[in-house]
This record gives C-alpha cells, sequence and structure tokens, in this order.
C-alpha cells in the first residue's frame, strides 16, 4: 500500500489540501483495493483558512512516506517554516517523491529540490519562483511538470491535474480515469496556463492611447497593421511602440495579435459560430491560421478550447 503524507502548517490555502484529501484520504477502495496509506504531518494544531486540523504525525513522519505532498502557500513574501523545509528536504534525501500543489512550490524550492530542475506554480506567482531560485527552470505555460522524485503544479485546478498524474502512476490511467468520473472532471487536460490568463488592458485614463485602443478593439476583424495603428493614433510608428512598451508591457503587433486570440476565445465561449467564422471576425483570415495561431498561444486547439470552456 503506497503511503502519502501531506505536510500541513498554518499559512497554507485550503483549496489544494483538500483536493489532495479528496483524492488520496478518501476511502476508494472500491476502485483501487489497497487504496493509499493517508496521514497528515505538521509540528502541532494546524489553523489553514477557517478550518483547524489536528495532525495525524509529526513533520519527521514525512521520511517514512512514498510521497509527500506540499499544499500551496499562502504569503509567498514570506519564508516557510524553517522545520518545515527541514522536514520536506529530510523525506527527499530519504527517497521520498516530492510534490508541490500551486504555491507549495516554493517551499520545495526554499528545500533546494528545484534546484537544476524545470518547475512551474501558479502564472501570478512564476516570476518571483523564478527570481528566488535561479538554479531552477521555471515553465509558466504548463498544468504540471514530472521531474520524477519531484513534481510540480499550477495553481488551483492543476493540483487537481497533478494528484490524478500521481494516481496514474501508482495505479493505472484505468483507475484514474474512475476517479476523475467519480470527481466530474476530465482525466487529463490539455494545454498549458496559457488559456487560463487574462489579457491585460492599459488602464483607463488619460494615457496617449486612451482612444487609439478601443479603436483597434472594433476593427479586429480588419487586417490592421503597425503602421495603421501609428496613423489613427497620429503618431510615428516607434512613438507608438515606446507608448505600448509603456502602458502594456509589449509592442503593438504582439498586442494585436493577443486581443485577436482573446476574441476568438471570447466567441468560442460564447457562440456557436464555426472556426472559419470566428478566423473571420477576429482578422486571422483563415480557419487554418487561427488554429495555428490558437495552438501556439493558449496550448490548445480551437474546438478543445471550446469543449472545455462553453457555458
Amino acid at each position: 500500500m503506497p503511503a502519502v503524507a501531506v505536510a500541513v502548517t498554518d499559512g497554507m490555502l485550503p483549496y489544494e489540501l483538500s483536493t489532495a484529501i479528496e483524492i488520496f484520504g478518501s476511502d476508494l477502495t472500491h476502485i483501487v483495493d489497497p487504496w493509499y496509506d493517508f496521514s497528515l504531518c505538521g509540528s502541532g494544531p494546524v489553523n489553514v483558512g477557517r478550518f483547524g486540523l489536528e495532525p495525524d504525525h509529526g513533520l519527521g513522519h514525512l521520511a517514512h512516506a512514498d510521497t509527500v505532498i506540499v499544499p500551496s502557500w499562502a504569503d509567498t513574501d514570506r519564508d516557510p517554516p524553517a522545520d518545515l523545509i527541514a522536514a520536506v528536504r529530510a523525506a527527499h534525501e530519504a527517497g521520498t517523491r516530492a510534490a508541490s500543489l500551486c504555491t507549495g512550490a516554493f517551499v520545495l524550492g526554499a528545500a533546494g529540490l528545484l534546484d537544476g530542475r524545470r518547475a512551474t506554480t501558479h502564472w501570478a506567482h512564476t516570476a518571483e519562483l523564478a527570481r528566488r531560485h535561479p538554479a531552477a527552470t521555471v515553465d509558466p505555460d504548463v498544468l504540471y511538470i514530472d521531474n520524477g522524485d519531484v513534481l510540480t503544479s499550477a495553481g488551483k485546478a492543476a493540483a487537481m491535474d497533478l494528484c490524478l498524474h500521481l494516481v496514474r502512476l501508482d495505479h493505472g490511467a484505468a483507475n484514474a480515469n474512475k476517479i476523475a468520473r467519480r470527481l466530474v472532471i476530465p482525466p487529463h487536460r490539455d494545454g498549458g496556463q496559457a488559456q487560463f490568463i487574462a489579457t491585460p488592458l492599459p488602464e483607463p485614463g488619460h494615457h496617449p492611447l486612451r482612444d487609439l485602443i478601443p479603436w483597434a478593439l472594433e476593427r479586429l476583424d480588419q487586417p490592421l497593421t503597425v503602421e495603421d495603428l501609428a496613423r489613427q493614433a497620429g503618431m510615428s510608428s516607434r512613438h507608438l511602440a515606446r507608448h505600448f512598451k509603456h502602458l502594456t508591457g509589449t509592442t503593438p503587433l504582439h498586442w494585436l495579435h493577443t486581443q485577436r486570440i482573446r476574441r476568438a476565445q471570447e466567441l468560442l465561449e460564447t457562440t456557436n459560430a464555426t472556426v472559419d467564422t470566428v478566423a473571420a471576425a477576429t482578422g486571422m483570415g483563415t480557419a487554418t491560421t487561427l488554429r495555428r495561431h490558437f495552438h501556439r498561444s493558449v496550448g490548445v486547439s480551437p474546438d478543445t478550447y471550446r469543449r472545455t470552456f462553453r457555458t
């Protein structure tokens, strides 16, 4: 019977913790028998949001598990507790597989487990994870990463993806699919975090692009160029590029492309329009062109995106 231990301490978030408990701590022997030997490990009573937990064992018990799971760490500006870091490091040195959910990656990083490895976390925190742990290769676009003995997931629902992946490794795809069906979720999701990241727009205000932005958004079906944007804004292309960089953090062409992709996402979510129609409405021209750019930007095809996000 494989043993899974979840490391718990004050300051963790309840969603990812409950995800681990739901999958590994539930009695699923009607699907796989034996299931997991599950335990919560902490240095004492723990407050997780509005919930109070009594761990089954101390943190030293992590080293006796086959897999240690570190849930999301709420305050990434604060260092995780030293005893938690030491216990996770000791467990991994003893041969335990370590997996983090969302910002639990900061705990693995503090324990030195991400050095020389690929890792991910919630897209909003990937830059900080990379800054704090430069020896790691942080990928902001994936749902989870499996390095064999160290695994990391992106935020929230991606924690469920990683937990199901662990079940798939331990008990096979068929049993992981049965559990996914029980949870009413897909057993495997395509693509990465790009499909969940909101597209940034400049804040409303008296900036030089305040009239150009809405003008361009109303004409995404047209073959706009940087020169068209500059002419409408009444400035040179170079001057336009400087303002775009300052306000949006990117180039006019890349911003325009991103808005076309976002408009395609909206149409796929809210209409029955064919991919050809969506391509025309977003200035992509043909379905082939839309599919190529959409997959490159979002990580999945337009059809897959529609099946996942259709409201």
